[in-house]
């Protein structure tokens, strides 16, 4: 079990990115990522995250030249917001969750 500690600066890296989706996140990872796995793990899991949904939401973008991104945006921006907040929340009950629907890059 991780300690409060790392359960709680594993959560922020999920609760900040609502702030600033990209530095906040980062900061957290790269300041903590050799003294904890557990915040490693949801670092990577996060980036990871970041960059599969902005893939998602650049085709859903070009899409909209063909009306399909007009319903596919939406639907990325609200499993973005839905998968960040579950990822909070499982963060700092100690679980290591693996977001869906996302590339494993890092």
């Amino acid at each position: 079990m991780p300690s409060n500690e790392e359960r709680l600066l594993a959560t922020a890296i999920y609760a900040i990115s609502f702030f600033t989706a990209f530095i906040g996140p980062l900061v957290i990872w790269l300041v903590k990522k050799d003294e904890s796995s557990y915040i490693d793990y949801h670092g990577r899991e996060y980036f990871n995250f970041f960059i599969s949904y902005f893939v998602y939401s650049v085709v859903s973008g070009i899409l909209v030249v063909i009306l399909i991104g007009f319903l596919l945006l939406p639907i990325v921006g609200l499993l973005g917001v839905v998968f960040t907040i579950i990822g909070a929340i499982k963060a700092y009950e100690g679980e290591e969750y693996r977001i869906p629907f996302i590339f494993r890059i890092l």
